[in-house]
């Protein structure tokens, strides 16, 4: 009887031993940060906080997770830094944005690329939409482009930065209209693109729907079209480019999840990945993302890990084009 209870307790030693050694049963054990590429206040950044403020609970990871911001160059910085120094250990979580880590990376001088990053799973996929100020004389994307084709580079605009959805959406209204536009990207973000507009420094902008949609609540904008296939649920009265007549398909649709190194072990990811999208399923968090006007589009990994390779070679071919 005392060998079996000594064999008993060596064995619970053995396996206690193994889990705490290798860390990945008991995961998460402390806090975790998340990075977003973008400044306190825009798209990202607030639907960011929305869809991790369940992950302390039980029934998620049990531990909160902290939204830290490195804004700056349209997120190059921020993803630099996330490919390059963040640990790869499960606690550094990133957010990203489809098209614009992809693009970037396809246009060169940033130091990753789709194979730098593990998704986890993705939450929202909110289009580009033009906005003018509320009291702007334009009411149509017919107005617009009137004006940039009697004014030949003088229409000024903003966006969230270069090789972005945004800046994506105005190559595609460029070549579909026919027109010369003048592109400022800012260097705050959607949050700094938005006033931007409100404050009459540009005739108007491409950005996020989510971040019109709050501008228009707050009468502080006009939107005049949606860079989609069809019209968006939060914006039923406003039509797309192509119903305008521009034929512009939906590559700028900013899709928005959540990642982690390359080199993460792969029973983290795993955890991750089973957990994560429930976190998104909360109706606490769905009732939040709806008032806020941020679609929501919950996608697990295999399936990110799909939409990634297919918007990498639609975007291959879109910017080799324009």
């Amino acid at each position: 009887m005392k060998k079996l209870l000594a064999a008993a307790a060596l064995g619970l030693t053995t396996l206690t031993t193994g889990v705490l050694a290798d860390g990945h049963e008991s995961f998460p054990e402390r806090p975790i940060m998340m990075m977003v590429s973008y400044g306190a206040g825009g798209a990202t950044d607030f639907q960011a906080r929305i869809v991790t403020m369940t992950a302390g609970n039980e029934d998620a990871l049990g531990m909160p997770i902290a939204i830290i911001n490195k804004p700056g160059a349209g997120g190059r910085v921020g993803w630099n830094w996330f490919a390059t120094q963040a640990d790869s250990d499960g606690y550094t979580l990133g957010a990203y944005n489809i098209p614009h880590f992809i693009a970037q990376s396809i246009e060169g001088g940033v130091e990753y690329s789709a194979e730098s990053f593990e998704p986890i799973a993705n939450w929202g996929a909110d289009p580009a939409v033009f906005v003018v100020a509320a009291d702007s004389a334009f009411n149509s994307m017919t107005d617009v482009v009137d004006y940039a084709k009697a004014n030949p580079g003088k229409l000024t605009f903003s966006g969230a930065g270069l090789f972005v959805g945004h800046h994506i959406a105005a190559l595609q209204l460029e070549k579909a209209a026919g027109v010369k536009l003048a592109y400022i990207p800012s260097n705050k973000g959607g949050a700094g693109a938005m006033k931007s507009v409100i404050a009459g420094e540009v005739l108007g902008g491409v950005n996020n729907l989510s971040d019109a949609f709050r501008a228009r609540e707050a009468g502080n904008v006009k939107i005049l079209g949606v860079f989609d296939l069809e019209r968006n649920e939060f914006l039923p009265d406003v039509p797309t480019l192509m119903e305008q007549g521009f034929d512009i398909d939906n590559a700028s649709v900013n899709f928005r999840g959540v990642m982690v190194p390359k080199g993460t072990p792969q029973p983290i990811i795993d955890k991750l990945a089973a957990t994560v999208p429930t976190m998104f399923e909360n109706k606490r968090v769905a009732g939040k993302m709806k008032a806020g006007g941020s679609p929501m589009h919950i996608m697990t990994r295999d399936e990110v890990l799909a939409m990634w390779a297919a918007r990498e070679e639609t975007l291959k071919e879109l910017l080799a084009g324009l």
